[in-house]
């Protein structure tokens, strides 16, 4: 029988403020990457709420997630691990006093191009493609993904 597939499911917030988009430094595998804030999606969760939560343990910033970016899938070869992301993007509405997840350095603010000078720091090309689509206008109604009980 073939091995059962089974892609990690993912969340990331593509936050925009004043031309900024928040993101992560974070720490994998001995190198500092950049990230949106994201994560996995876990038991118990709608996907918006995954991304509420990772935004918050990630970031300290509140989000309230307005539409959906986009969807993404990328194979990261040298695990052999699939990646399927669901991106969305909100507005903050505050600031909480809270540590950041362990391997995150630190929270900042990018510009675009700021964002496409660390490219061969990204921590996968699904950060760049996520800004993009953010910045051609891809939005998609919150109520697109439906989760069933």
């Amino acid at each position: 029988m073939a091995d059962l597939f089974k892609p990690s499911v993912t969340v990331a917030g593509v936050i925009e403020r004043d031309g900024r988009y928040l993101m992560v430094e974070e720490e994998v595998d001995g190198r500092l990457v950049f990230n949106q804030p994201a994560g996995h999606w876990e038991p118990g969760e709608t996907l918006a709420d995954a991304c509420v939560r990772e935004v918050l343990e990630e970031t300290a910033h509140r989000m309230r997630p307005t539409a959906l970016v986009g969807v993404y899938r990328w194979r990261y070869a040298p695990a052999d691990v699939t990646f399927l992301r669901f991106a969305f993007t909100g507005a903050v509405e505050g600031v909480e006093d809270r540590p950041l997840d362990r391997e995150i350095r630190r929270a900042v603010w990018l510009a675009p191009e700021e964002v496409r000078e660390v490219q061969s720091r990204h921590r996968s090309p699904l950060v760049m493609a996520c800004i993009e689509d953010h910045l051609a206008g891809r939005r998609y109604p919150l109520d697109l993904i439906v989760h069933h009980e």
